[in-house]
């Protein structure tokens, strides 16, 4: 078995999260390596890559909207210096976002939302589904009411990710194109074991594996996240050069959630669904159905235009569906990980929180409440 020389960090994963943890701990002046078979394959490039802490409270998060609402804050000059690193376009756009509601129940949980915004003093704007059509006026007549939020907005996370591993690369970060396993020794991790055989070597490691981290080889068992996988089946439609719609819209229609997003180059990105079924990536003819069904209830153009990919993505769940930052019961040992549906979002303020635990020592104030020791038991959790 052969060692390489040892380096400050070792990253597990290549997808937003990792890759952004990578980049600003070069940055701070540490030696980095990242370890990831396939960069991206998992749900960093799955994603609709919509920045949407306001339409996404939810009852009894509002810690973590705290944490949503600073990440999303930080995403303009987050983006900005990105894109000046690497030369690369980061695909943040600034356009809002639009919630609408069909019938009546749908407009009783809009109605719902909008006064749970108001308590929390989050900036939304009702609207008539008329005053919605002017916005959008290729929305379907059957919309009745509408919620106008600005302040959410959307980053191309595919274009994201493309930059966040150009800037890695640029920042001296060591890529490895492996699968790897923890290496765990007299109690502590210390560092990677690559399929090839080699040992990187390293003073701290960083979990940011996604759903799969509570699959890593090498890790003793009160030291496994208690992370689950929720699929999500997503559809990438082409717009061309005519888009159906310029901002996000999100739509409860009957009592079922629907979002299409669309994208500056043309495209228009289709989801919502949801299934704690394992590791099962399949595409089902059922979810496709429905996507598309509940899609053309809100935008009916869509059916003249080309479906050009369907795909899956798996959420990485936590037991409070909040993200894990920090050390973990595992000397040596901090995760990233457990993002759920808010990875895309959170990427900057965990970037920051990871980095600075990793350079000075210390987690930031607003990052603590999300330690992965909160749970208690037998987890890193």
């Amino acid at each position: 078995m052969s060692s390489s020389s040892g380096c400050d960090c070792a990253v597990l994963g290549g997808g937003l999260i990792g890759l952004a943890v990578a980049w600003r701990a070069a940055l701070g002046g540490l030696s980095v390596h990242l370890a990831d078979p396939d960069p991206g394959a998992g749900a960093s490039t799955a994603a609709a890559g919509m920045l949407a802490p306001v339409t996404e409270a939810h009852y009894g998060e509002e810690r973590l909207l705290e944490l949503n609402l600073r990440s999303a804050r930080l995403y303009p000059s987050f983006a900005d210096e990105l894109a000046r690193f690497t030369g690369l376009p980061a695909g943040y756009d600034a356009r809002g976002t639009l919630a609408v509601a069909f019938d009546r129940d749908d407009r009783a949980a809009l109605a719902e939302t909008a006064a749970y915004h108001r308590k929390l003093d989050l900036e939304s704007t009702p609207l008539t589904g008329r005053e919605a059509r002017a916005l959008e006026p290729m929305l379907a007549p059957g919309v009745q009411a509408a919620l106008l939020v600005e302040h959410d907005h959307q980053v191309d996370n595919r274009l994201l990710h493309r930059a966040l591993l150009a800037a890695a690369v640029r920042a001296g970060v060591r890529i490895h194109r492996s699968a790897a396993e923890i290496v765990v020794e007299d109690g502590r991790a210390r560092g990677l074991r690559l399929e090839s055989g080699e040992v990187v070597a390293a003073d701290q490691i960083v979990l940011a594996a996604g759903c799969w981290s509570s699959e890593i080889p090498g890790l003793p068992f009160d030291a496994l996240p208690r992370i689950r996988p929720v699929r999500g089946q997503i559809l990438r439609l082409a717009m061309g050069t005519r888009p159906l719609m310029t901002r996000t819209i999100r739509a409860m229609v009957r009592g079922r959630y629907v979002y299409l997003v669309p994208r500056a180059h043309g495209e228009l990105v289709i989801g919502a669904t949801m299934d704690e079924l394992g590791f099962d990536t399949s595409v089902t003819s059922g979810g496709v159905y429905e996507l598309l069904r509940d899609a053309h209830e809100v935008l009916p153009g869509i059916t003249e235009l080309p479906l050009v990919e369907s795909r899956t993505g798996l959420r990485p769940g936590s037991p409070d569906n909040a993200p894990l930052l920090g050390r973990t019961v595992l000397p040596g040992l901090i995760a990233a990980t457990g993002h759920y549906r808010n990875g895309v979002l959170l990427t900057p303020v965990t970037a920051d929180a990871i980095a600075s635990l990793l350079i000075s020592g210390t987690i930031p104030e607003y990052a603590v409440p999300f330690s992965p020791q909160r749970f208690g038991g037998p987890s890193c959790a």
